[in-house]
């Protein structure tokens, strides 16, 4: 084949320089193109495009910006509970199940709508999905700012959570649907950027209305309702996709909406392109029983719905939303004991979740999907290990109890067993009371936390707030004074370096990428639902996980997790960097445990051919390009 493509071009190089007679080489080669292209009007055609390229409307952008913004959204209502945790558990006195109810309630509420959003994506359209989403933000955002209990609360982050399901399987398909093929790419990747951007915004809210004396924690969860109204006033005239208006047959609007999106470009070429693929999958759909079972039973589809589903299983059980989610808390766990001062350093971790996303956009297309996912989580892996080693450490050096004042309600206490500060910690209901010479925890008892308030002991010295500070006294709920509380910040740090640019993004990219045009709908909702499934499970777990296992115990669990995904990523991902999505299908045609090796250099071969008199090198992978 490659002979064959040689042979072409040399008989076109040929034919224009003797077309040509005696002109130069170079006024041969022009030639040869001109009269190449000449033919059916292909180079006009050409530059058309070309031209056309350079003059996409700003509508376009506007468009993306505003649906991004239920990534913003998404992200901002996801991020704010790892500060507003730190308040409400004072405030409202929340335990440790309590706190992962308000998390995961959210999370688990938008695992359903996420599978509900599909059915109304395909029945009401991408449009008024996303006005619902906006409303469902705005009235959960009202309910978290006036709730006056905790199951109020939850009620509040549950409608949050609704409508972070329906904005998370909408608004990529709305951006993808209306933007410009050579801009696909890079405005589906603003959705991405703004939920991280969101996520950083959120952690910073939480730091300002950390200073106020009470109820900060209604405005942290209150002013999601900006953003909010913003979009849904937007989107009450922006236009519904056009993909979407073709496919329930109002083709005269969706060609106008098309028109307005393309600006002075030539939309024909375009518009029946997206109506043949549309029939396509309505007959790829009625052809032979259900999507599922089509993919379970051919061997290629399955492999790449094993794949696609144990990234973003692996994805979750590395621990990021446990990361997010709890930033502030884990913080606070590793002895940081100002709250202030947790919500500002889980605010610098979310900016480095944000900067090193947009790392990982760059890197994406110059290190390949399987060298970056294998890199990052490798680091992810050392990043864990490091964060259990410094809880580990603060273990090993844990304040003795010194002090074993009688109860004098006369009840057995649980608090009076333990010998040392890190017993008494994982206990939810025991507190450690202590003084300091300098740097020196002394004087430290282990006393029962006060019913209504985490914030004091049930009675003894530390049993009034006032009293105590002015008696030099101190109070620790839920963590023990260490000098070892910056490993903690440093193994986040890391965790986010490594993770943000390849983890995070990679799952979702893959899964884009690996199935055929008629399974890529149910092979993209089978793996979401994986990613929400285990994102319910880890943020509903940690708090208790981390009382059974200890700190570190949690977190060496999630290294361990992190390097049984590695072992599956080495061995089953391939490189899909460079190939058409039609090629992708065959990487997976060899045995699951062997498709991750086909990126290898073995048997690879290197085609040069003669373009515009230039020598132009071809991969193995670009070859199928050339015509």
């Amino acid at each position: 084949m490659g002979e064959k493509r040689r042979r072409q071009a040399d008989g076109s190089a040929g034919s224009g320089a003797a077309a040509a007679g005696e002109r130069s080489l170079i006024a041969a080669e022009s030639c040869s193109s001109l009269n190449s292209a000449a033919s059916g009007g292909e180079l006009e055609r050409a530059a058309r495009r070309q031209f056309q390229q350079d003059e996409t409307p700003g509508f376009v952008y506007v468009v993306s910006v505003f649906s991004a913004l239920g990534g913003f959204l998404f992200g901002y209502d996801t991020g704010v509970v790892s500060g507003a945790l730190l308040l409400l558990k004072r405030e409202l006195n929340l335990d440790a199940l309590w706190q992962e109810l308000l998390v995961s309630g959210t999370v688990g509420a938008a695992a359903l709508s996420a599978l509900a959003g599909g059915v109304l994506n395909g029945l009401c359209g991408r449009r008024p999905c996303i006005l619902l989403a906006s409303g469902l933000f705005t009235a959960g955002a009202g309910v978290l700012a006036a709730a006056r209990d905790k199951e109020t609360l939850l009620g509040g982050r549950v409608v949050v959570g609704l409508g972070i399901g329906v904005a998370s399987m909408t608004v990529p398909v709305y951006i993808a649907e209306v933007a410009p093929p050579h801009l696909r790419g890079r405005l589906v990747t603003i959705n991405t950027l703004f939920i991280t951007g969101g996520q950083f915004f959120a952690s910073v809210v939480d730091g300002i209305f950390s200073y106020l004396a009470k109820d900060g924690w209604r405005y942290m969860l209150g002013l999601s309702a900006v953003p909010a109204v913003i979009q849904f006033l937007g989107f009450l005239f922006l236009p519904e996709s056009p993909r979407w208006l073709i496919q329930k047959g109002q083709t005269q609007r969706a060609r106008r909406i098309l028109s307005q999106m393309r600006g002075n470009q030539a939309i024909d070429e375009e518009y029946d392109s997206i109506k043949n693929n549309i029939e396509e999958e309505e007959n790829e759909v009625g052809a032979a029983g259900p999507v599922i079972c089509r993919m379970l039973t051919y061997p290629p589809t399955r492999r790449a719905l094993i794949v696609g589903c144990g990234l973003q299983m692996f994805q979750q059980l590395s621990g990021i939303n446990t990361v997010m989610y709890y930033s502030a808390t884990i913080l606070q766990m590793s002895g940081v004991e100002d709250d202030r001062l947790a919500i500002w350093l889980a605010a610098l971790t979310a900016f480095i979740n944000f900067i090193f996303t947009l790392v990982g956009v760059w890197l994406v297309e110059r290190m390949g999907r399987r060298k970056l996912t294998l890199g990052s989580l490798t680091g992810t892996a050392v990043a864990l290990i490091i964060l259990a080693s410094g809880f580990l450490l603060s273990a090993q050096v844990s304040p003795r109890i010194t002090l074993n004042p009688p109860d004098p309600s006369h009840q057995n206490s649980t608090c009076t067993k333990y010998s040392y500060c890190d017993g008494c910690m994982l206990d939810p209901d025991c507190g450690l009371c202590y003084k300091l010479n300098k740097s020196s925890v002394v004087e430290s008892s282990c006393i029962p936390v006060d019913k209504d308030s985490t914030m004091k002991a049930a009675w003894g010295r530390c049993s009034n707030e006032t009293v105590f500070k002015k008696e030099d006294l101190f109070w620790a709920y839920n963590f023990c004074p260490t000098p070892y509380s910056w490993t903690a910040l440093l193994g986040l740090i890391l965790y986010l370096v490594f993770f943000a640019p390849g983890m995070g993004p990679m799952p979702w990219t893959v899964n884009s990428e690996i199935y055929p045009l008629w399974a890529r709908s149910t092979g993209n909702a089978c793996s979401s639902g994986v990613n929400w499934v285990f994102n319910v499970l880890v943020s509903l777990t940690f708090l208790h996980t981390a009382e059974y296992l200890t700190y570190y115990g949690a977190f060496f669990l999630y290294a361990g997790f992190a390097g049984l995904g590695l072992v599956f990523i080495y061995g089953c991902l391939p490189e899909t960097k460079g190939k058409k999505l039609e090629e992708i299908e065959s990487l997976f045609e060899n045995r699951l445990c062997t498709c991750g090796m086909s990126d290898s250099d073995e048997g690879r071969y290197i085609e040069y051919i003669r373009v515009k008199g230039s020598n132009y090198h071809l991969s193995d992978n670009d070859a199928s390009d050339v015509e």
